[in-house]
């Protein structure tokens, strides 16, 4: 193998791989026992994704958003949401602060001022569960960089356990 192939973490160490895959699956346990839906959850994924670059995560997550019923204009717009009006929701509006506040990490006062803002329209336990869905997302987003995972080409429709 050249040096210069990929290195897959996933590969080399699958017993971090399974651990990170185990805390995911808390965190999906904790936002959806607080209230939050697993579309907003997959456009906090999406947003994360959009900021860190990650074509594997975004190509992932659009197809599970879309399959958790998001349209297809919103993941396109989803870029530019603090800019698209009434299209996405307070909550959503929220959720995306937060998203992009945990992978920016702009000065504290602006950390700050978006959990506060979000804090308005949601309550402690939903704040917190979109952090960690981000924090989450950021790790994926790391391994999945740093391993170079490959986007697949898929057929239109194709689901996302394929």
């Amino acid at each position: 193998m050249a040096v210069s192939d990929p290195l897959f973490l996933d590969k080399t160490n699958p017993e971090l791989w399974n651990s990170i895959g185990k805390f995911a699956k808390q965190v999906t346990k904790s936002y959806q026992a607080a209230g939050i839906s697993d579309r907003t959850a997959e456009l906090v994924n999406l947003r994360v994704s959009q900021i860190n670059g990650c074509a594997f995560c975004l190509d992932l997550h659009a197809r599970r958003a879309l399959e958790a019923g998001e349209s297809m204009q919103r993941i396109n717009l989803l870029r530019t949401w603090n800019e698209c009006g009434g299209l996405f929701n307070e909550e959503e509006c929220a959720a995306l602060a937060i998203a992009e506040a945990a992978t920016d990490l702009p000065t504290p006062e602006e950390r700050i001022a978006a959990v506060a803002s979000a804090r308005l329209v949601l309550n402690d336990e939903q704040v917190a569960a979109i952090q960690w869905i981000a924090v989450a997302m950021n790790a994926f987003n790391r391994v999945s960089i740093l391993s170079r995972h490959p986007v697949k080409e898929r057929e239109l429709g194709e689901s996302v356990g394929k």
